[in-house]
């Protein structure tokens, strides 16, 4: 018998079928049945019926088979249209549809070396794990961001926006956040070899098991007030003359030691 196809058994006689019937009403009913069954029958001796029903089944084999071949090209093309989003974005405004290119070019394990989101709008925009290093990321407005463990090495944030931002785990070593926002953010276990923090907001961070923070490039003028869990010797190690850093609650103070420093740029209002 094929695997397929099953040939249906040869139906009863009239005389046998009409034998079930106990209510005459049901007998024109039943006499179609039976017709039926018989023309099934009759068909399924068909040889071209059968080879049909394999064409059928084969077709499916097939578009299964074309499916699964062209991911690759499908995934490739989905990359090309993300990068063509965030490329002709580049160096405007708002989001214009990066968040969605960028959080999918990391879902797919894309790596975003490199990349210019200057002056971007990325509220809240969730790349945990991400290859950003070198990335440009300056006047960027990413109040909210998950960078969690995402690899930002050499990275640029200077007057970046990244209030309550998640980096936890995030290497950011020889990252520079110059001027950055950082107030209440998660900076637990983040690594800052050799990172840049000058005039940036550090109040009210998490500063919990934070790594290589003594071999911070430089921390000027950057405002540690209100650092939590920070580890010991952190705040005076920051605080000291020649680290430079200040603990300052009002934003037009601390604009105006920036300013008698001799810095030009000052904090913009957030």
């Amino acid at each position: 018998m094929p695997y397929v196809f099953r040939q249906p058994q040869r139906p009863e006689s009239w005389r046998h079928y009409r034998g079930r019937v106990r209510h005459p009403l049901a007998l024109p009913f039943l006499w179609f049945e039976w017709l039926a069954e018989w023309a099934a029958w009759t068909l399924g001796r068909w040889a071209l019926l059968e080879v049909l029903e394999y064409c059928g089944t084969l077709s499916i084999l097939v578009g299964v088979i074309f499916y699964f071949s062209g991911a690759h090209d499908r995934r490739e093309q989905k990359h090309f249209q993300a990068w063509q989003v965030i490329n002709t974005a580049q160096g405007k405004g708002g989001s214009g549809g990066r968040i969605d290119a960028l959080q999918d070019l990391n879902a797919d394990r894309v790596a975003l070396v490199g990349v210019d989101l200057t002056d971007a709008f990325l509220q809240y925009l969730k790349l945990p794990g991400a290859n950003l290093q070198r990335a440009t990321l300056n006047s960027a407005d990413m109040r909210g961001a998950n960078f969690q463990a995402a690899d930002l090495r050499w990275a640029s944030f200077v007057f970046a926006n990244l209030r309550g931002a998640d980096l936890l785990n995030a290497r950011l070593s020889a990252a520079d956040f110059t001027n950055a926002d950082l107030n209440g953010a998660d900076l637990r276990s983040a690594d800052f070899a050799n990172a840049v923090l000058d005039q940036a907001d550090l109040r009210n961070t998490n500063l919990d098991g934070i790594a290589n923070w003594q071999s911070i490039k430089s921390i000027k003028l950057a405002n540690v007030l209100g650092c939590k869990n920070a580890p010991p010797g952190f705040r005076d190690w920051a605080l000291a003359k020649a680290n430079g850093a200040v603990e300052l609650d009002s934003d037009d103070q601390w604009n105006q030691q920036i300013q008698n420093a001799g810095v030009a740029a000052t904090r913009p209002a957030r």
